[in-house]
């Protein structure tokens, strides 16, 4: 029996709001008290039914290019505005509705969430076989709506998944001496997390799964409004982090971006950037 289920309006696919908000608060307390930081693990979130006929119209990744450094490999996104399936297209504009967002707003107490009409960085993610997605912080400020991310929703696609394919999603302590979670990446299993700047996640082991076979997700991040303004809050980009004892690279383009944004005037920003592009620092 599915958490939330999914009703259907003469082909419409939609959530029921009491539903939601019920649901939500039920798992209410777990997810506050949830360690390392507050999130929940609920599996058979939704119908399995209907998350196979995703399955089966997931887009090909015939055409389009992947994440391909250090930090991230082998990785795809597809944003809505690209998926030619009606069904996936009417289940991301759901997760992104009134009466999803009643749910997430109950489960996790955080008020006056905002769903993102641009899918930055969501939609449906791939990762093949050797690809992984090193441990990070996410992002803290919208490009175009200049709020706040404060939720990470990850719904698996990933039928027939034995534990030596690899994939867990990674949860580790704000200082980043241990990993404190390890998460399957099964199919129906949905994560639902705080985002802050220093809720580290990821899956940083290559994938193991055979080369016909990809980790394939469904994701969705909500953001509050700041109450000062974005201007009061320092901006991030995703942060990757090294584990201990391993051979994880830092991201020093990254942290040196964030140096320049906290420490430089920002009218002499852009001749920073510049001459630190010119001297192989950018």
């Amino acid at each position: 029996m599915p958490l939330l289920t999914v009703r259907d309006i003469d082909g419409y696919l939609h959530f029921d709001t009491e539903e939601c908000k019920t649901a939500g608060a039920a798992l209410a307390a777990d997810y506050a008290a949830a360690q390392p930081f507050p999130h929940a693990v609920i599996d058979d979130f939704i119908d399995a039914g209907l998350l196979r006929r995703v399955l089966a119209e997931f887009p090909s990744v015939d055409g389009r290019t992947h994440f391909d450094r250090a930090q991230e490999r082998l990785k795809y996104q597809f944003h809505p505005n690209t998926i030619d399936s009606a069904l996936i297209r009417n289940l991301l504009a759901e997760l992104n509705s009134d009466a999803f967002i009643r749910f997430i707003e109950a489960i996790s107490g955080i008020k006056g969430l905002i769903p993102d009409p641009y899918y930055s960085g969501g939609g449906l993610h791939e990762i093949h076989a050797g690809g992984h997605l090193s441990v990070h912080a996410d992002f803290n400020i919208h490009g175009r709506m200049k709020v706040e991310r404060r939720l990470n929703l990850l719904i698996y696609l990933n039928d027939d998944w034995p534990p030596e394919y690899g994939g867990n999603l990674e949860l580790w302590d704000k200082g980043m001496t241990a990993r404190q979670k390890a998460i399957a990446p099964l199919f129906g299993r949905a994560v639902l997390f705080n985002t802050a700047l220093d809720s580290f996640h990821g899956h940083p082991e290559p994938l193991t799964c055979p080369r016909d076979r990809a980790r394939r997700s469904i994701a969705l991040y909500y953001y509050t409004a700041f109450p000062e303004g974005a201007a009061s809050v320092p901006e991030r980009t995703t942060t990757f982090q090294a584990r201990p004892g391993t051979s994880d690279r830092v991201d020093w383009q990254v942290r040196r971006q964030h140096f320049v944004n906290d420490w430089v005037p920002h009218r002499l920003q852009p001749f920073t950037r510049k001459v630190m592009r010119r001297i192989g620092l950018g």
